[in-house]
């Protein structure tokens, strides 16, 4: 029933791009028809107007009118057809990739690599950002806010159970709404911004005015309207001449041209922003004109609803300037109240009402694009399950997975394990031998766990989990830079954990080998100090370890500690790993087995 599904989603993407593909071609032999028409068009209607140049103005003009007319309803006719040509190579790509993405083949997508930190509490160990990593697995953002929102969102999971539940409730409706993810990620992919956008709306958003913090200037289109209207009544009255307000007029022309410059500088400022703008205000449109249930959805909608309307003004705004353009009517306006300096003051007064507001738009918009590569991973793996949360009030610690499997594995290389934790504090400490498996359980289980923290479906069939925070040390590295050594770097983030459980924080841990950096003896030691350090602090978490030792912590901490391992199965000249967590201390090391095997060394 699941390969049925997710061959079912594999067929939809696929006639998806192939639809796309075939509407292209048709829009393209559209294109070149209208082109051909154009030409035919154009020419004939020079040809017309030089052939009956002698036949009288309204015979040349006629046929230039009835040549000229069509050629330029014909010219918007083809731009909206390029339009829907970029639209539809859009459409097509994406669901190509998402093709690909479902044979894990994620290359297409950001990988965050910007954002990866090595000093994080997890998001370095458990390969969060980077190539193949789990950002560029979910990642499906079309806009920067989205991609930043994403990123914060996996760099900083969510603790609070109704959090999560509402973000939950949010990608589940979402993932059942594929025409509307396609169309919000195609409309955000198709403007070519760039990754400043956000950071320059920003600063725009809070730089002042130009022409409105001048109280003369914000007075001239009035004194000069005054002016024009004084000088109508002289001239209706007798007092003053027409010829006279003629002159008036002229200057008031002449003068507004001083500010010609400053204003064309200030209209292009605003023409930039506005091209950003105006792809925002797209994606705002679209998500007002989605019917949505989720009250994390309804809440970013009610903000989306404001912005697009106060962008659609804006945008009226702009275009009304853009009349200048129009060098008859912008003579006139001028020449009559300074319009140009009223035109960009009504602008400039727009700033002011809308600017504080910007930032809630682009968290709209971000939250949005965000919830959408959640949602797209969801309907893409079907068979994920929704994790149960429970409240972290609950003095108690849950933890239970059933059939756990790491989401960027292929299925079919994929071994599933269950995880169990139902107490605070608990320990599960993972035995066994190289390469049996250990350090994918422990990635399996802290991905996963991130997944299930950040409103995701997880890759199980169950799972309850109680949210704290997650905090990891499985790849600790040397710093050549700050002269500190891969033990003392470990060291740094083991005592970055007790002080956290000695503050209260209840965390959730997964290390992975600890203080490798000494010898055996003091490894031994250390290690065992620091797991009884950590059940006195009441703290949650897994350990995998080559350290044999460590398994008689369950003896002194019974049913808080408890012994789990991956086996080497070693039959005569064979050596099989079965990925399987089994109960107990690992029996079988296979080190030696390796050396023998391969010539290195012969070990009795």
């Amino acid at each position: 029933m699941q390969q049925q599904t997710e061959t079912a989603i594999a067929t939809d993407y696929r006639q998806r791009a192939e639809r796309a593909e075939m509407n292209q071609r048709q829009v393209q032999q559209q294109i070149l028809r209208i082109s051909l028409l154009r030409v035919i068009l154009f020419t004939g209607g020079i040809a017309a107007a030089i052939a009956l140049r002698h036949d009288g103005w309204l015979m040349w003009g006629g046929a230039l009118a009835v040549t000229m007319l069509p050629f330029l309803a014909l010219v918007k006719y083809h731009n909206r057809l390029f339009h829907r040509k970029d639209y539809l190579e859009k459409e097509a790509e994406i669901n190509r990739q998402e093709l690909a993405a479902l044979a894990l083949d994620t290359s297409a997508f950001n990988d965050g690599a910007e954002y990866i930190h090595p000093g994080h509490l997890y998001a370095f160990d458990l390969d969060i950002y980077g190539p193949h990593s789990l950002f560029q697995c979910l990642n499906r953002t079309s806009t920067q806010p989205g991609r930043t929102r994403l990123a914060a969102w996996l760099g900083q999971h969510l603790e609070d159970k109704a959090e999560i539940e509402d973000r939950q409730a949010a990608v589940r409706e979402l993932s059942a709404l594929t025409d509307f993810r396609q169309r919000f990620r195609i409309l955000g992919l198709l403007h070519k911004g760039k990754s400043a956008d956000e950071s320059e709306l920003q600063a725009w958003a809070a730089s002042p005015t130009t022409f409105r913090n001048r109280i003369l200037l914000r007075l001239l289109p009035y004194v000069v309207g005054g002016a024009n209207a004084l000088s109508l009544l002289l001239v209706l009255t007798g007092v003053m001449s027409a010829s006279g307000w003629g002159t008036l007029w002229i200057a008031f022309v002449l003068l507004s041209f001083l500010f010609t410059g400053k204003i064309t500088k200030v209209q292009n400022v605003y023409g930039k922003k506005l091209q950003i703008l105006g792809t925002y205000a797209r994606l705002l449109r679209l998500m007002d004109g989605q019917p949505l249930e989720a009250p994390l959805l309804r809440d970013i909608k009610e903000e989306s609803s404001r912005a697009s309307h106060a962008i659609l003004r804006l945008n009226k705004l702009m275009n009304e300037l853009d009349q200048r353009n129009n060098y008859l009517m912008y003579t006139v306006l001028n020449g009559t109240f300074f319009w140009e300096i009223w035109q960009i003051m009504r602008i400039e007064r727009w700033k002011e009402h809308h600017a504080a507001s910007l930032p809630a738009w682009l968290n709209a918009i971000g939250r949005m694009d965000a919830l959408l590569s959640l949602a797209t991973f969801a309907h893409n793996h079907p068979d994920y399950a929704y994790p149960t949360l429970i409240d972290p009030a609950d003095e108690a610690f849950r933890f239970r997975a059933t059939a756990l499997g790491h989401p960027l594995m292929p299925a079919d290389r994929c071994v599933r394990n269950d995880f169990g934790m139902t107490r605070r504090p608990e320990f599960i400490i993972i035995t066994g031998a190289n390469m049996a498996g250990k350090s994918t359980y422990l990635r399996t289980v802290g991905i996963n766990y991130l997944l299930a923290c950040i409103g995701a479906p997880v890759c199980a069939t169950e799972m309850e989990l109680t949210p704290v925070r997650l905090i990891t040390s499985l790849r600790t590295s040397d710093s050549l830079t700050d002269n500190e050594s891969y033990f003392f770097a470990e060291l740094k983030r083991l005592k970055l954990i007790i002080d956290k459980l000695q503050q209260g924080e209840r965390l959730f841990i997964i290390l992975d080998e600890i203080l490798k950096g000494t010898n055996s003896t003091d490894k031994q030691k250390g290690s065992l100090a620091l797991i009884r350090q950590f059940m006195t602090l009441q703290a949650n978490g897994i350990i995998a370890t080559h350290d044999l030792a460590l398994g008689t912590l369950a003896d002194a901490f019974p049913g808080q500690i408890h012994n789990r391992c991956f086996e080497a199965d070693i039959t005569g000249d064979t050596l099989t790993f079965s990925y399987r967590l089994r109960e107990g201390v690992a029996q079988n090391m296979n080190a030696c087995f390796l050396m023998g095997k391969m010539g290195i060394a012969d070990i009795e």
